[in-house]
């Protein structure tokens, strides 16, 4: 069950990742807050590794196609993901960007059901339908208050943050390595793809943006310690779950995020709150039950 400490590890490190990132939105562009998240882990996830192979040796990664094809997918698809929810954070106050990102869970379901030959229990299938209402009302979706543009942008982050947890599940398996060097390198590999390609962007399209990483370079680096540390606890619990498993414990994260939210953003919270905790605490102890 280690993946389930794996898993609140990371939706707490992610809460945070969250909420310094929404700060940054403030003062940068969609790009640049995009690769703050990048631009200081990769060199964490190579410490990271190389303290596995001192403490657990173990052979060395032996690359193939299939893990390629996986890693690069899932790097561009995350780069997707995290800009769609930096472009949310603008529409939006903070709890609402993160709950309607939180849609990834179902999706990633449904979609390692048809595509990735996952299987779900039934317990398991109501875990993550209750967690999905549960964010529904944290992200104060209704029919009254219904924007088609902001609900389209947090179904595209969901499905982009679903899409790339699966294939980084698919690329510690093609590793063929044992557990957790497997998922380190996975980590790493994601993390130098998507730093790469973004600096590449960001020299062509916005060089001033270096400016603004530097002038905020305490914040950016908050922001990149959080989402290593979080990624090491994602990727780490996905190679040993189903992601769709792993995603709705990692509800647990709006515990948190509310909290951030209220106590050190100042954003006021909602009566509706308290019934989405209810229902995604219940929905993580099914899924734990599972």
């Amino acid at each position: 069950m280690i993946w389930i400490a794996f898993t609140l590890l990371a939706a707490f490190a992610q809460a945070w990742r969250n909420a310094l990132q929404s700060q940054l939105s403030q003062h940068a562009s969609v790009a640049s807050v995009t690769l703050a998240r990048f631009i200081v882990a990769g060199p964490l996830a190579a410490a990271y590794l190389w303290a596995l192979y001192q403490l657990f040796p173990a052979p060395i990664l032996q690359p193939n196609w299939v893990f390629v094809s996986y890693v690069l997918g899932a790097s561009l698809m995350q780069i997707l993901a995290t800009a769609l929810m930096v472009v949310l954070f603008k529409q939006n106050n903070y709890a609402v960007g993160a709950g309607l990102a939180k849609s990834e869970a179902l999706v990633a379901a449904i979609l390692g059901v048809l595509f990735f030959g996952s299987t779900l229990s039934g317990l398991g299938w109501l875990g993550v339908l209750i967690g999905s209402i549960a964010v529904m009302l944290l992200s104060g979706v209704s029919l009254r208050r219904f924007n088609a543009k902001t609900a389209l942008l947090g179904i595209a982050c969901g499905t982009a943050f679903a899409l790339t947890s699966l294939w980084v599940r698919e690329a510690s398996l093609a590793a063929q390595l044992p557990f957790p060097h497997s998922a380190a390198w996975v980590l790493l590999m994601v993390l130098l793809s998507q730093t790469l390609i973004l600096a590449i962007y960001l020299c062509w399209k916005e060089p001033i943006s270096w400016q603004k990483l530097w002038q905020h370079r305490k914040l950016t680096s908050s922001i990149s310690i959080c989402s290593c540390v979080g990624s090491i606890g994602w990727f780490s619990a996905m190679s040993l779950q189903h992601v769709a498993y792993v995603k709705t414990l990692g509800q647990i994260e709006v515990f948190f995020t509310i909290a951030i939210a209220t106590l050190w953003l100042k954003q006021p919270t909602k009566r509706r709150d308290t019934v989405g905790l209810v229902l995604i605490a219940l929905a993580a102890v099914l899924v734990m039950l599972t």
